[in-house]
């Protein structure tokens, strides 16, 4: 059977499918993270060129759904950008579903403003002030009298969760929700008022080059320095405040299929992809 490669884009979340005439033994669905989708998209790619055997089917949106799919039997692999919640945990229990936690990779979540707006950095409690709502204005920080227009995520997203957690805060009501990383770098773009967060790894994606936000330098409240999320060495020292592992959530009863997968992300051609996709690789 000739090999074929279909691109599928949903309204909510991008889908890609590689498939052959695989069995359903080796049929793999992974969703979840958009945070990891583009990752995730890139290593079945190359996975799938040397195992025509298998079918794999990737999708986003959100760590939430992936984990729900999980939950509900429809994936073998939950890609998400948090760890699971304690309600999550006590679900799976309940139902009898082990599973196994893996970590892939390590992210850095970039806070993006307009490229023309002349703030550079920012510390972690004004940063605060600014999503929760507290501080509505840009006049007090830029000089400018604007109001602050924030771009965020669902509340199923686990980078939502992972920046609202880090920084103690609830979201402002007049945040705008956007469905991926793709939404919010289009909005800031195009909004001198802009505020938002990605993943550093989608910022520096070959791809998303002509999205062109500036990734602000943060400094924790009451540190001396300020810390870039493009700074691989900072990362790799641990240094940068919004930095996490990315996991992957695997039921016991699909880890036979999905080995193969995961041993590909190990391999130096996995980690190759990892680095060049802007995220760093875990060192065991």
């Amino acid at each position: 059977m000739v090999k074929k490669l279909k691109v599928i884009l949903y309204t909510i979340m991008p889908a890609l499918w590689l498939f052959s005439c695989a069995d359903k033994q080796n049929a793999m669905k992974i969703k979840g993270s958009d945070t990891e989708v583009n990752l995730a998209v890139e290593l079945a790619e190359a996975f799938y060129a040397g195992n025509e055997a298998y079918s794999l089917a990737i999708s986003g949106g959100g760590s939430g759904l992936g984990i729900a799919s999980l939950y509900n039997g429809q994936a073998d692999i939950a890609n998400s950008s948090r760890p699971l919640t304690d309600d999550e945990l006590f679900l799976f229990k309940e139902k009898g579903i082990e599973l196994i936690t893996h970590v892939f990779a390590e992210d850095a979540t970039a806070i993006v403003v307009h490229p023309d707006s002349p703030l550079d950095e920012i510390d972690t409690e004004t940063l605060g002030k600014i999503l929760s709502g507290e501080t509505d204005n840009w006049k007090t920080l830029t000089g400018a009298d604007l109001p602050v227009n924030i771009y965020g995520r669902q509340s199923n997203s686990g980078t939502h969760s992972f920046i609202r957690k880090k920084l103690d805060i609830k979201f402002s009501p007049k945040a705008k929700e956007m469905n991926g990383n793709a939404q919010i770098m289009e909005g800031i773009k195009a909004d001198p008022s802009g505020i938002g967060y990605v993943g550093a790894g989608y910022l520096l994606s070959e791809d998303q080059q002509n999205l062109k936000v500036k990734a602000l330098k943060i400094k924790e409240t009451g540190a001396a320095t300020v810390v870039s999320p493009l700074d691989h060495e900072a990362i790799k020292a641990k240094a940068y405040f919004f930095q996490r592992p990315l996991f992957q959530f695997i039921p016991v009863h699909s880890w036979e299929k999905v080995k193969p997968f995961i041993d590909f992300e190990k391999t130096p051609q996995g980690q190759d992809l990892i680095r060049k996709s802007g995220y760093y690789v875990v060192e065991e």
